[in-house]
């Protein structure tokens, strides 16, 4: 098989991923639980693992890192945990639905108002518009920091000026970019950085979080076992145990904290610069084939590895399908929970196949998809 839906999850991890979950459900407890060994190691890998966290998003510190089990949750904790009544708030057309559905949901319920800055045929947003869309009680914009459909990244840089010159959070989903592009929460004056564990951080399902600044309050989305203040009616309020109830995936956590650990080692740049060559060459090999459409801005390679693409009229499910049962070669198609991208590239009907590229594929690999490309573009 040649894996190519590296965007939705990275399925081949780093040794050391794999060791560190089997070393975890072989010896570890429950962290915050007990003072015997077993606890002890849970509690030692979890901090381990934010203050790898941390180092690699340069967030203030490791207490201000939070775990849930992707950056859905993550987000939605974020979302309903910041915004009340009156607030207004600035989200883009980029957006996957972990944003844009808890965002409708709190609009429909009379909670926020909402604006979405646009984007044109290439899926570039009008940065010009969250100036523009910013009102007396704008209170956030919401972004995520690059399109999971197609690879261009948002410049935050220039969207965290504007929301830090006007007083404005800006909270980000960094589910596409986390392990695989560079992240400075302090220079991009990111508020909340949201995460998942099972793409680029190359660890295992079931883990994410959140990176809040010092300054960011966010109510609790649940509350409960902490394993400390128990006879407390309320939960405690110190950070991160404030937005952490009940047991942690240790196990998982532990795998998370060895591919953290693996991408420091590497370095982002390095690994970015790795996966853009892939893409890039993929993209040079299909982007004349004849009947083939590509999506995205490809002006300059400052995108994650994601090359989106149709032939012809053809459903892109049926290509898909195509290529796993033709060629073995694993895509995303159809609507990648990205509704108003797609209907910025007018692909709202026939959808679009994504291909992703990760550390652990190769050249080779990528002129395999492109002659699978060529060949399925000749039948149109």
């Amino acid at each position: 098989m040649i894996y190519l839906d590296n965007a939705a999850t990275t399925l081949k991890k780093p040794d050391c991923v794999v060791a560190a979950v089997t070393e975890a459900l072989c010896n570890m407890g429950n962290s915050s639980r007990g003072t015997h060994d077993s606890s002890l190691k849970s509690a030692r890998a979890v901090f381990a693992a934010r203050s790898s966290l941390a180092k690699l998003f340069n967030a203030p510190g490791p207490e201000q890192v939070v775990f849930t089990q992707n950056s859905t949750e993550a987000l939605n904790m974020a979302l309903c945990g910041l915004f009340c009544k009156g607030d207004h708030v600035i989200t883009t057309a980029l957006e996957h639905n972990s944003v844009l559905r808890p965002l409708y949901r709190l609009e429909d319920e009379g909670v926020i108002s909402l604006s979405v800055v646009p984007a044109d045929r290439q899926g570039r947003p009008d940065y010009d518009a969250f100036s523009r869309l910013i009102r007396p009680e704008t209170r956030a914009i919401v972004c995520t920091h690059a399109s999971n459909l197609t690879g261009n990244v948002m410049d935050l840089e220039r969207v965290g000026a504007i929301a830090k010159s006007h007083g404005l959070l800006l909270v980000v989903d960094a589910s596409q970019t986390a392990g695989a592009y560079p992240i400075d929460m302090k220079r991009m004056n990111i508020s909340v950085l949201c995460f998942t564990g099972h793409k680029g951080l190359m660890g295992p399902q079931g883990t994410g979080g959140m990176c809040l600044a010092r300054d960011v309050r966010i109510r609790p989305f649940k509350v409960g076992g902490s394993g400390v203040q128990s006879y407390s009616r309320a939960h405690p309020a110190e950070m991160p145990t404030r937005l952490e109830a009940g047991t942690l995936n240790g196990h998982g956590i532990a795998g998370l904290g060895a591919g953290v650990d693996y991408i420091l080692e590497k370095g982002v740049d390095a690994i970015h610069a790795y996966e853009i060559a892939l893409a890039k060459h993929f993209y040079e090999g299909v982007r004349d084939i004849p009947g083939v459409t590509v999506y995205g801005d490809f002006t300059n390679w400052n995108r994650t590895a994601v090359v989106t693409l149709n032939i012809g009229d053809y459903d892109s499910g049926a290509v898909s399908d195509a290529l796993w049962e033709d060629f073995g070669i694993a895509t995303r198609p159809g609507a990648h929970c990205a509704p108003l991208m797609h209907h910025a590239l007018g692909t709202a009907e026939q959808g679009a196949v994504r291909f992703s590229f990760a550390l652990f594929n190769t050249l080779d690999e990528a002129d395999a998809a492109i002659a699978a490309v060529k060949e399925l573009a000749q039948c149109d």
